[in-house]
């Protein structure tokens, strides 16, 4: 147990600095705008690229690995949205943010740097495919249904919604930085020693500076009361989908432990940041989709530390089948 605390103490020690920092200084959530931009578009693709670069060719084309994630990550957010309409009497925005909540993770931020901390960089693969095409999907869900709700009237036509998704997902820095790693996979390219020296120093401060700033964004967005619905959020993130994505990927394929373990990992991981940002674009659910991030990100602590426990010490099998 002492190891797996020293693995995550760290990690989420680095976000209750952030959170820590963001209390004492009282800086206004602004002053954060240039740090998010850093770690979003130049240190994690970065990160991604110089991983994926480096990574034999098969083992980025595995489709059943990513036909269970992505299929899990769907079945957890159709599973809330049902609860969620059943309990708002059929309100499609206000359902579309909860199911979110339960089934988008902080795979961003949070994923690369826990799963290479506890499984090294043969992690990396998985975590970028999942991270792809979780995203892809999350992309596409969003728009969609609030186009599908009652505040949909005023939204832009069919296909500039579609034109839009598609740009969402071609120009996200991440998945850009994957498809050139992917690329200079598949071609033995290699950057210049200078330019792979930069690479290097930004991959090397991702995750401190992602981690710190999601305890920082955590911090200024309080908790002032707990919505009813963290009765069924918090359970569904943090321990329905870490489970159903072992089921799954166990079922489709037999995998590498470690492939196993980081879609685990990542499917546990609590409620990305961006909940609250795609509720506050919609204006919708804003206040209960900030809770749900902090309350899932506290919850977290304690799951995702258990869950390494277990995989780390080999108390969970690596294939359920």
């Amino acid at each position: 147990m002492a190891s797996v605390i020293g693995l995550v103490l760290p990690f989420f020690g680095l976000i209750a600095l952030g959170f820590a920092a963001a209390r004492i200084t009282r800086q206004p959530i602004e002053a954060l705008g240039w740090m998010n931009t850093f770690v979003i578009y130049v240190a994690l693709p970065a990160l991604f690229f110089n991983l994926l670069a480096q990574t034999p060719v098969e083992e980025l084309t595995r489709w059943r690995f990513i036909a269970a994630t992505t299929l899990s990550t769907f079945a957890i957010f159709a599973l809330m949205f049902v609860i969620a309409i059943l309990r708002t009497g059929g309100r499609i925005a206000e359902s579309t943010v909860m199911g979110l909540a339960a089934a988008y993770g902080n795979i961003g931020y949070m994923g690369p740097g826990l799963a290479l901390l506890a499984f090294g960089e043969a992690a990396v693969v998985p975590v970028a495919l999942i991270f792809c095409f979780d995203n892809t999907l999350h992309f596409i869900i969003a728009p969609l249904m609030m186009a599908l709700s009652d505040q949909g009237a005023d939204r832009p036509p069919a296909y500039r919604l579609a034109l839009d998704v598609v740009r969402r997902i071609v120009f996200h820095p991440f998945i850009l930085a994957t498809i050139v790693g992917i690329g200079a996979a598949v071609f033995g390219l290699r950057p210049p020693a200078p330019v792979q020296t930069l690479l290097d120093y930004l991959a090397g401060a991702a995750a401190p500076c992602a981690l710190f700033a999601m305890g920082v964004t955590l911090a200024l967005r309080p908790l002032r009361r707990v919505p009813v619905e963290t009765v069924f959020i918090v359970p569904i993130k943090l321990i329905v989908q870490p489970l159903l994505a072992y089921v799954l990927v166990s079922y489709v394929g037999d995998f590498p432990p470690v492939w196993v373990y980081s879609a685990m990992l990542l499917a546990a991981l609590p409620s990305a940041t961006n909940v609250y940002v795609i509720a506050q674009q919609y204006g919708v659910w804003v206040e209960r989709a900030s809770a749900m991030v902090l309350l899932t990100t506290v919850g977290s602590v304690a799951t995702v530390t258990a869950l390494l426990y277990l995989m780390t010490n080999a108390i969970l099998p690596p294939d359920l089948f």
